[in-house]
C-alpha cells in the first residue's frame, strides 16, 4: 500500500537521489545527468519555499512532488517516481495532491516545465500546452511548457 506524507528536511539527499534515478529512465547519458544535478537537487531550504510530499511503500520513498507558488500561479517544480514503481499510479496520486494543495493555497493555474518524455503524462491529466521554455540546464534545449487551469478542476 502506498501512502503520502510530508518528508523531513533531513531526507533531502534521499529525494535528490530519487529525482536523478527517475530522470535517468528517459535514456539520458552521464553528462546530462551531471548537468541536471543542480536542478534536481532537493535542499533543506526547499521546505521553507514550497510544499513537498512523498509517496511511501514499505517504508521506502518511491515518489516525490514539489510545488512552488508565485501569487496565483503554482509551479510543479518536481514530480518524480522511482523507476521500479512506475506504472502503479503513484505519479497520478502525487499530481492530484499537487492540484489539491495548489487549490487550497489559492492558486488559479498550475504550470509545468515538463521533460519531453513526461509531457504526455501531464496532458493525460488535463494539462494543456502553453509554449516552450528554455532549459536551465542545457543551453539551446527547450522543454514543453504546460498549464492546468485549476478553476476547471474545481468545477469538475
Amino acid at each position: 500500500m502506498t501512502r503520502l506524507r510530508t518528508p523531513e528536511p533531513q531526507q533531502a539527499e534521499i529525494l535528490t537521489a530519487l529525482c536523478l534515478r527517475s530522470k535517468a529512465v528517459w535514456g539520458y547519458g552521464e553528462a546530462f545527468s551531471v548537468a541536471c544535478r543542480p536542478a534536481l537537487t532537493v535542499t533543506e531550504d526547499d521546505w521553507k519555499q514550497s510544499d513537498i510530499q512523498v509517496a511511501v511503500q514499505d517504508d521506502n520513498i518511491v515518489g516525490m512532488v514539489q510545488v512552488m507558488y508565485h501569487g496565483e500561479v503554482a509551479e510543479l517544480d518536481k514530480l518524480f517516481v522511482d523507476p521500479a514503481a512506475l506504472g502503479g499510479g503513484i505519479g497520478r496520486r502525487l499530481f492530484d495532491w499537487s492540484v489539491d494543495t495548489a487549490l487550497r493555497k489559492g492558486a488559479k493555474v498550475l504550470t509545468i516545465d515538463a521533460d519531453p518524455g513526461a509531457a504526455d503524462f501531464y496532458r493525460r491529466l488535463g494539462a494543456i500546452d502553453d509554449g516552450v521554455t528554455a532549459s536551465t540546464v542545457i543551453p539551446g534545449r527547450f522543454l514543453p511548457k504546460l498549464k492546468l487551469d485549476l478553476a476547471s478542476v474545481r468545477s469538475a
